[in-house]
């Protein structure tokens, strides 16, 4: 396993993490995901820390509290192998201040976390979304108790701006409060976004990216194909409308590359998929879902070696996007004054 800084941190973290909301299923979303019990999670854990995969990701929200619950009871005798990150921000309850990053919210929501993952401790705590009504200041003042009372670790966002997140860096600069070394974001071969602004932010400011759903939301898994219908097991049948959105013609462009290239290497169309998310700037680490030992299995042999540049090239030429303004502005004004040879 290979293990990378958490963008200027000194906390190294493995290529790969596991991500929990496989467990639980509870609700609509989590339902679809999967519904990973104490005893399936206590395998898969052990599966991951044979590999060297020590980082587990939750969050307060995923199955109502269970997935936490459930990762709790799996680690139960290992806490000190391994590393815990989880988040809090979106609605957790039916009360007016049950959401968002109050530090009403935020400091009930780490006491909840702690208790459900009967840990004293959170490694990295990760703000799942931007709060747009509570100022920068109480969020970031309310951090830096929890880290000095040691109830957290390091501190990270998820789901943030380029704006959103440069303003909390800033702010954070200005006080002296902990900064976001992390930013949990969505990033794959058929959703380049991250890459316009907050890629340059992240190398710029050393922010590194906890990348998920590498797979786009189930697309590039090897289950779809050009021309067939959908896999009748499929997650995307149920869980489609909540996650990123992709055309058919762009996902179908990308899957052409990538079958090819799988074919090429002799690995899978997931294994393809994120060994390139792997060769990009600032990702420090990749969220790995699976339902059952089968998908961890695979999804573990996307690392010990790497696509060659042109296919890489070919991959990027595949899936590039065309950008919105003030992008492609940008990227034109670069081609147009090139420095001098």
């Amino acid at each position: 396993m290979e293990y990378r800084r958490l963008g200027a941190s000194g906390l190294k973290v493995p290529v790969l993490s596991f991500g929990t909301g496989t467990f639980g299923g509870v609700g609509k979303l989590f339902g679809a995901w999967g519904d990973t019990d104490v005893a399936a999670a206590r395998r898969l854990v052990d599966i991951c820390l044979d590999a060297g995969v020590n980082l587990f990701d939750s969050a307060d929200v995923y199955s109502a509290g269970s997935a936490e619950s459930i990762l709790g009871e799996a680690i139960k005798g290992r806490r000190e192998r391994l590393l815990i990150s989880t988040k809090a921000t979106f609605r957790a309850g039916e009360g007016p201040n049950d959401v968002g990053s109050s530090r009403f919210h935020l400091t009930r929501a780490v006491e909840a976390a702690l208790g459900r993952l009967g840990t004293d401790r959170i490694d990295l705590f990760q703000l799942h979304g931007f709060d747009a009504l509570t100022p920068v200041e109480e969020v970031l003042s309310t951090l830096d108790d929890l880290v000095r009372a040691g109830k957290i670790r390091y501190v990270g966002c998820s789901n943030f701006s380029g704006w959103h997140l440069m303003k909390s860096l800033a702010v954070a600069d200005r006080y002296g409060y902990p900064r976001y070394v992390a930013h949990q974001a969505y990033y794959s071969l058929i959703g380049r976004d991250y890459e316009q602004e907050l890629m340059p932010l992240g190398l710029d400011q050393g922010v590194g990216a906890v990348v998920w759903s590498p797979l786009g939301w189930g697309r590039l898994t090897g289950k779809i194909h050009r021309g067939k219908p959908l896999p009748k097991d499929s997650r995307l049948h149920d869980s489609a409308e909540f996650g990123p959105p992709v055309s058919d013609e762009q996902l179908f462009r990308v899957l052409d590359a990538v079958e090819e290239i799988a074919r090429e290497t002799g690995k899978t169309v997931p294994q393809v998929a994120i060994n390139w998310l792997l060769q990009r700037p600032t990702v420090a680490t990749v969220v790995l879902g699976a339902r059952n030992e089968e998908q961890l299995q695979q999804n573990l042999g996307s690392i010990g070696w790497n696509l060659s540049p042109e296919q890489v090239a070919r991959l990027d030429a595949a899936s590039e996007q065309t950008l919105p303004y003030p992008y492609w502005h940008q990227r034109g004004f670069e081609e147009r004054n090139p420095p001098p040879v």
